[in-house]
């Protein structure tokens, strides 16, 4: 699966627009997790905690993404973006999507 950032795919041509894939994970921070955060916090510096855990929820959501465009059919993702929302205290949603193509070699 080619997934890209950009519109267009250089090298490929566009054969069929598939629509909207997306992929979504919700996740939450451990009460350890909170702790350790907490405790780096006071020294200041990179939070490795908060980091992995939204490294492992950016991974997450774009492996359904990936998984979703193979459902529709797709060979490649264009335009592939991360957005992220607090849903309430602590739990945050992070959602990877773009638009599913099937693509061909020019």
């Amino acid at each position: 699966m080619i997934v890209v950032t950009t519109n267009d795919l250089p090298g490929y041509r566009i054969a069929e627009y598939l629509g909207i894939a997306r992929g979504i994970t919700v996740r939450s921070r451990s009460v350890v997790g909170n702790f350790i955060g907490g405790v780096q916090s006071i020294f200041g510096g990179q939070i490795t905690a908060f980091v992995e855990l939204a490294e492992s929820a950016r991974r997450e959501a774009y492996d359904h993404l990936v998984s979703e465009a193979r459902l529709m059919g797709a060979n490649a993702v264009l335009a592939m973006r991360y957005d992220a929302n607090e849903i309430s205290d602590g739990i945050t949603e992070v959602l990877a999507y773009g638009t599913a193509v099937v693509v061909e070699p020019v």
